[in-house]
């Protein structure tokens, strides 16, 4: 009986020495779909590595990059793999604030990841981040709207176009409105969208000489045009909403055209969330007097800051999340059309291409988006729908709340573009531009 009990006691201290020696990675990241579904299957990579536990923290996309910028700039170590873009995996990355994704397993397959989307994660060749996924924007649109209204969209909209059909297709007392468009301010929400507007326009962010155009012709014709369209066509509280919301009201039924993220395509066509999925059609993103920077080109990618004291496992589960293996397990559990988009040649296979409507789109918006060339005119920064210099994050942010309140009515357009016109200018001045 004794040595039962010694065996026992042994089992018990053996035990609780591997529940104790399991490695418990915090995880930040973002409210949207598919990081909510990689929450979910996470569960196979626990089950598959018994001594790593996960632990979530998903946050609203505004909070999440607030949350993260003040943790890794003070090294606070509160995260060990972080959700953030190529605007930060680039400014980060170059601080030595991330750890390099160097000795990726064998079967990772770096080269299948796009070759512009490896370059938008890294620094003098030096990869420092993991693409979830990629996207750029396109408009979707309701084919049985625009079939009854005897409208028909072009391939290559201009926002001209999108301004007439949303006249059209406004039909507020049916709860059915013209136009959906991000008004939630905010560098990554808001201003996404409105610098794409503004570089159709053929507007820059900065001259050669780093001095800001909002008192130009192209910026206050950009931003007189997306207050207008948005203010007659748009839903009401138009200003309160970012991705997440215009999805929502896409879903429902209630925006005739939304022009967003081309990662929503697999949303927008779920039948398990969208009463209209066998009623979108999809096409490029807006035009106006040049096709240049019209669509973005970000990536949610998963990183590992060098505070963090479980690098090792980090990588083990960035790998994981980021892997053909992870693209095959959502194939299996929700359906191929599913698969995170935008990262891997090996996605978009014939299987693929046959499931995904928006696919074709996707791919080819991908390809034409050049940051480094997302003007008419020359640039001295890189980035389509933002400026990557560490201040783009405070500018942008101020500038995103600016067209909010001129969206709301709170000040007039030319008087909202003055202001910005002197707070970017003085914020510029003050950081030391040109450098």
């Amino acid at each position: 009986m004794k040595a039962f009990h010694l065996l026992l006691g042994t089992a018990c201290i053996a035990s609780l020495g591997m529940a104790q020696a399991a490695e418990t990675l915090t995880v930040a990241t973002v409210n949207n779909a598919d990081m909510i579904r990689m929450q979910r299957l996470s569960k196979t990579f626990e089950r598959q590595h018994p001594d790593i536990k996960l632990n979530w923290v998903v946050l609203e996309e505004n909070v999440l990059r607030q949350r993260l910028t003040t943790d890794i700039a003070t090294n606070g170590g509160q995260f060990d793999v972080l959700t953030i873009g190529m605007y930060e995996a680039s400014l980060w990355g170059d601080k030595g604030w991330l750890a390099p994704m160097t000795d990726l397993p064998d079967d990772y397959d770096l080269d299948d990841v796009f070759p512009s989307v490896r370059e938008g994660l890294s620094v003098d060749g030096t990869l420092y981040a993991l693409p979830f996924y990629a996207e750029s924007s396109m408009t979707y649109y309701r084919t049985d709207l625009f079939e009854q209204a005897g409208l028909q969209m072009p391939d290559h909209p201009t926002w001209t176009q999108m301004a007439e059909f949303a006249e059209k297709l406004h039909k507020p007392g049916e709860d059915q409105y013209g136009i959906c468009l991000r008004g939630k301010a905010g560098w990554g929400e808001n201003m996404a969208l409105v610098t794409t507007v503004a570089n159709a326009f053929g507007a820059r962010w900065f001259d050669e000489k780093w001095q800001p155009e909002f008192d130009g012709p192209e910026w206050t014709k950009a931003a007189r045009f997306y207050v207008d369209l948005l203010s007659q066509y748009g839903p009401p509280g138009a200003s309160s909403n970012g991705f997440n919301e215009n999805l929502a009201l896409f879903n429902s039924g209630k925006c005739a055209m939304w022009v967003d993220a081309t990662v929503a395509g697999s949303f927008v066509t779920d039948e398990s969330q969208s009463k209209v999925a066998d009623k979108v059609g999809f096409t490029f993103a807006p035009q106006e007097t040049t096709d240049k920077g019209s669509a973005w080109l970000y990536s949610w990618a998963l990183a590992i800051p060098t505070s963090s004291q479980q690098k090792d496992a980090a990588k083990t589960f960035t790998a994981w999340a980021t892997s053909k293996d992870y693209a095959k397990l959502v194939a299996e559990t929700d359906g191929v059309a599913n698969v995170p988009p935008g990262t891997r040649e090996s996605t978009y296979n014939e299987q693929y291409m046959a499931a995904a409507p928006f696919a074709e789109i996707t791919l080819e918006s991908l390809k034409q988006a050049d940051p480094a060339s997302p003007s008419a005119k020359p640039v001295p920064y890189v980035g389509i729908q933002l400026v990557t210099i560490p201040e783009f994050q405070a500018i942008g942010t101020q500038v995103g709340k600016m067209f909010s309140a001129a969206l709301t009515g709170q000040m007039p357009v030319e008087q909202m573009l003055t202001a910005v016109q002197q707070s970017t200018t003085r914020e510029m001045k003050r950081a030391g531009y040109p450098k």
